[in-house]
């Protein structure tokens, strides 16, 4: 879909790829919902991770050079579920505990080097990473043109 400037709009899902227990949540409160916004310098994303809890679950973001994003962590048992072991759950409605990884393409390449990622109590992951830019050579001689590399 575009605009009329002729930009893509974003209002086409990303292609979300889901594994471990994100995967096996089929009743739960999603994992890995996706929004990305984007300004000039930068794009913005947030990510759903209800029942991960950032002390415990090892979470880690890797964002490539060409845009691609690899969110990957660790479901544990709450102290709760753990103290009452003797009980089992008749329905299981959260993620269960395990491994996870959600990984997604933002629209255009960034900088991996600037990256800042939020996570908030709410089990909201936010990350904004600044665009690529192609920086120019500055040239020795004044009045020369300055060339892209």
């Amino acid at each position: 879909m575009t605009v009329a400037d002729g930009t893509k709009s974003m209002e086409s899902k990303p292609p979300i790829v889901l594994s471990g227990t994100a995967l096996d949540a089929k009743h739960a409160p999603p994992l890995g919902l996706v929004d990305i916004g984007e300004s000039k310098q930068a794009y913005i994303f947030r990510v759903s991770l209800p029942g991960v809890c950032k002390p415990q679950c090892n979470l880690k973001v890797d964002v490539s050079v060409d845009g691609r994003v690899e969110i990957t962590g660790n479901i544990q048992d709450s102290e709760f579920m753990t103290n009452h072991n003797k009980c089992k759950p008749k329905v299981q409605q959260l993620a269960p505990s395990g491994k996870f990884s959600v990984s997604f393409n933002l629209p255009g390449r960034v900088d991996p080097r600037l990256v800042s990622p939020t996570f908030r109590k709410t089990g909201i992951l936010e990350v904004v990473v600044m665009k690529h830019t192609i920086p120019v050579k500055q040239s020795s001689a004044p009045g020369t043109p300055a060339l892209a590399s």
